[in-house]
C-alpha cells in the first residue's frame, strides 16, 4: 500500500474527475490521489500527466491508506446508484473524521438521505455543486459544497485553492449543511434553463423578424455582450451563430437538430419550485421547451394546424433588435428573481443559512451562467439580506421600468406572429401578477369552496368562511382548510 502521502483524493476519473484531478495537483500545497473502478483509466492519467505527482492506487484499501488524515475524497462518478456504490466502499476504509464529498449532480433528497446515513458512522459527508463543465474542473470551477461546519475546515482550503476567482475573491463558499450545496447547484442549473431559452427565444425572433444570418446576429450578440447582458452565455452564441459546418457549408445552426435535451436539474428545480409553493415560470417554460423540441412525433401531426393569416415583417430593424435586446434583459432579470426566491424558500423549509449575496458572487466565474450582472445580485441582497423580491431591488425595477414598453412589444409581436417565445411571454405574465393589486385568485377560492367545500378568506374581517352553495347559500364561519 501507498505511505499517507496525499491530502486529497479523486474517485472516479473520466473527464470531469480527471480534470478535477489536474486542477487540485496544480494547486501548491495539494498532493492526489486517484483511484478509478478500471484501472486503465488511472494508468493513462497518470501516465498522460507526470507532472501531476498522482499517487495512484488500485484498491478502496490502497486508496485510503495514501491520504492523510482528516482523509478528505471527491467522488465525481455519475450520480445515482453508482455514488452509493462507491460511498458505500469508501465507509469501509474511512474512519470517523474523515470526509466523502459527492460532486456529481446529486438530486439534493438524495444528498440529505446519505449525508445523514454517512453522518451515523462519524464521517462527515458533503454534497457538492461544481459548476463550469470539463473547461471548469480543470482551470477552476465555481463550487457550491454544503455539509457540515467541521468538514469545511479541511475542505475549505482545498475548494478555496481550485476555484474560480472573481475580482479577487474565489467563487466557492460554505452554502449550507446537508443538502445545501446540491439544492442550490440545482437552481443554478434552472436558471441556465431560462436563460439558454431566452437567449433562444430572442435569436429566433430577430432571425425571423428581419431575416438576418446567423453571422449577422452572432454581431448583434457581441454588440450586446459589451453592455448590461455581458454574460458567458452571450459570447459562446456569438460563437455558435458564427461556427459553418464544414460538411455542408451551411450555418451550424441549421444542421443542428431541433431537439433539445436534458439531463434533468431543470425538472428537480420545477418540481421542487411546486413543493416549495414557488412561482418560476420562467425555468418551467424553459424547461418544457426542450420537452416539447423533443417530441417531433407530435410537431409533424399538429403542422397542419392553422397559424396567423399574415406574414411577420418589421419595418425598422434596428428598432425591433433594441426590443428584443430590452425584452431579453428584462426577461432575465425575472428568472433570476425567481430563482433566488426559490432558494430562499428552500432555505427556509429545510433550515440552512444560505446568504444569497455569497451566493451571487460566486456564480460571478467559472460557471456556465457566469456573468457581470450577478455583482449588482450581490450588490442588492448586501444593501438589504431579506428582499423579498430581487426584482424590486432599485436596478432592476428600474431597468424593467425602461424596458417594459420593449418587453411588451415583443411578446406582441410574438404572439402575432405565431412564433413561440415562452420565456419572454410567462416572465412578463409573472411581473404582471406579482405587482397586480388584485388576481383572479378569489375566484379560483370561490369556485373551489363550490365543488369542494375548501373555504375562504375575506378581505374585510378575519377568519375562515363557507357558504352553503347547495342550500340556503348562506355565509358561515368553517375550520380553515387552505
Amino acid at each position: 500500500m501507498n505511505a499517507s502521502a496525499a491530502n486529497i483524493g479523486v474517485v472516479g476519473l473520466a473527464v470531469m474527475g480527471s480534470n478535477l484531478a489536474r486542477n487540485l495537483a496544480s494547486r501548491e500545497g495539494n498532493t492526489v490521489a486517484v483511484y478509478n473502478r478500471s484501472r486503465e483509466k488511472t494508468d493513462a492519467l497518470v501516465a498522460e500527466h507526470p507532472e501531476a505527482g498522482f499517487i495512484p492506487s488500485f484498491s478502496y484499501e490502497e486508496f485510503a491508506a495514501s491520504l492523510t488524515t482528516p482523509r478528505t475524497a471527491i467522488i465525481m462518478v455519475k450520480a445515482g446508484r453508482g455514488t452509493d456504490a462507491v460511498i458505500d466502499e469508501l465507509v469501509k476504509v474511512f474512519e470517523p473524521g474523515d470526509i466523502i464529498v459527492d460532486g456529481g449532480n446529486a438530486y439534493f433528497p438524495d444528498t440529505i438521505r446519505r449525508e445523514k446515513a454517512v453522518r451515523e458512522t462519524g464521517i462527515n459527508f458533503v454534497g457538492a455543486g461544481i459548476s463550469g463543465g470539463e473547461e471548469g474542473a480543470l482551470n477552476g470551477p465555481s463550487i457550491m459544497p454544503g455539509g457540515s461546519d467541521e468538514s469545511w475546515v479541511t475542505l475549505g482550503p482545498i475548494l478555496t485553492s481550485i476555484a474560480a476567482v472573481a475580482e479577487g475573491e474565489p467563487c466557492v463558499t460554505h452554502i449550507g449543511h446537508n443538502g445545501a450545496g446540491h439544492f442550490v447547484k440545482m437552481v443554478h442549473n434552472g436558471i441556465e434553463y431560462a436563460d439558454m431559452q431566452l437567449i433562444a427565444e430572442a435569436y429566433d425572433l430577430i432571425r425571423r423578424g428581419t431575416g438576418k444570418t446567423p453571422a449577422e446576429i452572432a454581431d448583434i450578440f457581441t454588440d450586446w455582450n459589451g453592455g448590461e447582458l455581458e454574460s458567458y452565455l452571450i459570447e459562446i452564441t456569438a460563437e455558435v451563430l458564427r461556427q459553418i459546418d464544414a460538411e455542408t457549408g451551411k450555418p451550424l445552426v441549421d444542421v443542428i437538430l431541433d431537439q433539445a435535451g436534458a439531463k434533468g436539474t431543470g425538472a428537480w428545480t420545477v418540481q421542487t419550485a411546486l413543493s416549495l409553493g414557488v412561482p418560476v415560470s420562467g425555468i418551467a417554460e424553459a424547461t418544457f421547451a426542450r420537452s416539447l423540441s423533443s417530441h417531433p412525433e407530435q410537431r409533424r401531426v399538429a403542422a397542419a394546424l392553422p397559424g396567423p393569416d399574415s406574414t411577420f415583417e418589421v419595418d425598422d430593424v434596428d428598432a425591433f433588435v433594441e426590443d428584443v435586446r430590452q425584452a431579453l434583459f428584462a426577461s432575465k432579470i425575472i428568472a433570476y428573481s425567481q430563482g433566488f426566491d426559490e432558494i430562499r424558500a428552500g432555505a427556509e423549509e429545510y433550515d440552512w443559512s444560505i446568504d444569497l449575496g455569497a451566493v451571487a458572487k460566486i456564480w460571478r466565474a467559472g460557471c456556465i451562467i457566469r456573468a457581470q450582472f450577478l455583482n449588482r445580485i450581490a450588490d442588492a441582497y448586501a444593501e438589504e439580506p431579506g428582499l423579498p423580491v430581487l426584482a424590486t431591488a432599485p436596478y432592476f425595477a428600474d431597468s424593467i421600468a425602461r424596458g417594459q414598453g420593449a418587453w411588451r412589444r415583443v411578446v406582441v409581436a410574438a404572439a402575432q406572429a405565431g412564433i413561440p417565445a415562452p420565456a419572454f411571454s410567462s416572465s412578463l405574465a409573472y411581473y404582471d401578477g406579482i405587482r397586480a393589486d388584485r388576481l383572479p385568485a378569489a375566484l379560483v377560492q370561490g369556485q373551489r369552496d363550490f365543488f369542494g367545500a375548501h373555504t375562504y378568506k375575506r378581505i374585510d374581517k378575519p377568519g375562515t368562511f363557507h357558504t352553503d352553495w347547495s342550500g340556503d347559500r348562506t355565509e358561515s364561519e368553517a375550520e380553515d382548510t387552505h
